[in-house]
């Protein structure tokens, strides 16, 4: 006899639980799109990851150029300055780098 009122229970929590639960969809791009402080705010941080792309693709450009400097020169260069020039490209990789993941 418990076991059946125990089931009985268990089972109307059950049912209660699944009533409980509820779902919704909320619009979120249509809610910023209303809001004035949004789109200037937007604008403003669209304008900022130009600005950076601009600056990462003009330090890209000028990584392929010592590169490029460094490969038509290898042969001519002592081991001292290749070592030089090296360190300087690795350097220069590590901060594209750096900028681009922050």
């Amino acid at each position: 006899m418990k076991k059946v009122i125990l089931s009985v229970v268990f089972f109307a929590a059950i049912v209660v639980s699944a009533h409980a639960q509820r779902f919704a969809y909320v619009d979120t791009k249509y809610i910023l799109e209303k809001l004035s402080d949004y789109k200037g705010a937007q604008q403003k941080l669209d304008d900022q990851a130009a600005l950076w792309q601009k600056e990462i693709d003009q330090k890209n450009e000028t990584l392929k150029k010592m590169y490029s400097k460094y490969q038509a020169e290898e042969f001519l260069l002592t081991a001292d300055l290749k070592k030089q020039r090296e360190d300087e490209i690795v350097k220069a990789e590590d901060e594209l780098k750096d900028m681009q993941l922050s």
